[in-house]
């Protein structure tokens, strides 16, 4: 989310016709990172770091004729609200319906948004499973696609990045890659990341008898891209109702194609040439990792390039913030 902002904002301060300020809510006991307050120091407009609650952000949003808040944040919506400012939001979380208050009142504060931009299809229905209410929309949010290539004939493996926590699916895709006993010279399986299930993971690869296993842990975006690009197949295995899911994105946009789960909004970032298996499904996702290792070498670029040129048509061009906040300032 803070890196879409920066990207956003990155654009907006070119365009001529707004002037900008941005605020990042500081939740809770959660830390200014460095790489945010770095990210935020390369933009030219002023950037605050507000704790939740202070009234530095009643005053901000005072400032603003347009607010474009992250989320249904209660103490972003209303004042905004209240001071009859214009408000557009991107959602970006799935909704949990109950009838905590928490719940309610984000609800209700998403109908005062002029407009609302659903980060995936998935995240839009949990939020209007009926009727789809005027000024809502479907746009994925992303922020810096990697800049990498790499010819296909020289690509290996499969590839998973994400935080090793519970629901990632990463248990289920070492047990997947043991059970299809593929070569793992050719195909090794590359796990980018690190967290709390280390121990676990560790453990099963030794208890598996697992070869081919690389864990370089956590890397830098340069080095990222260029293992996204270089791998034959990038795999996200989630079960937790992923709102979209970045990593197949990424791996569109270098030619990679991907194997997903059938979960949240990940079949919307795979594209339809994703292989697409059942969320928690040991023997599906066994199945997939063969059929892509058998796939012929024709059949895997065409889905590699279809998922490139489909993906320009998924994503919006930032130009669509302009468009829209010219035409929220006008109506």
């Amino acid at each position: 989310m803070e890196a879409f902002v920066i990207a956003l904002a990155s654009s907006v301060e070119k365009w001529p016709e707004f002037e900008l300020q941005v605020c990042f809510k500081l939740v809770g006991k959660r830390e200014l990172k460095d790489d945010l307050k770095t990210a935020g120091a390369a933009l030219s407009c002023p950037v605050h770091y507000v704790p939740s609650g202070n009234l530095k952000l009643t005053k901000l949003i005072r400032w603003a004729d347009i607010i474009h808040g992250q989320n249904v944040s209660p103490d972003i919506v209303f004042p905004a609200w209240l001071l009859r400012k214009k408000l557009v939001l991107t959602i970006h979380n799935w909704r949990r319906r109950n009838l905590e208050l928490h719940s309610l009142l984000w609800g209700i504060g998403a109908r005062l948004a002029r407009r609302r931009w659903y980060n995936s299809n998935f995240v839009w229905h949990t939020w209007e499973p009926q009727k789809k209410m005027k000024g809502s929309d479907c746009v994925p949010t992303v922020s810096r696609l990697p800049d990498a290539f790499c010819p296909a004939a020289d690509r290996r493996g499969f590839l998973f990045m994400a935080r090793w926590i519970e629901n990632k699916g990463l248990e289920d895709l070492i047990a997947a890659y043991s059970k299809a006993r593929l070569d793992p010279v050719r195909w090794p399986l590359i796990l980018i990341g690190d967290g709390p299930l280390r121990p676990k993971v560790d453990l099963m690869i030794k208890d598996l008898g697992l070869a081919g296993v690389e864990m370089p842990g956590f890397i830098d975006e340069q080095t990222k891209a260029k293992r996204l690009a270089s791998a034959r197949w990038l795999v996200a295995p989630a079960r937790t109702h992923e709102d979209l899911g970045l990593t197949p994105i990424e791996a569109r946009s270098v030619g990679v194609p991907v194997i997903v789960t059938r979960d949240g909004g990940l079949p919307e970032a795979g594209g339809e040439a994703a292989l697409i298996v059942e969320p928690g499904n040991v023997d599906e996702l066994t199945h997939a990792l063969k059929q892509a290792a058998g796939m012929s070498d024709e059949e895997y670029c065409e889905r590699g390039e279809s998922g490139r040129k489909t993906l320009k048509d998924y994503l919006r061009p930032m130009e669509f913030y302009r468009r829209s906040y010219l035409e929220v300032s006008t109506a």
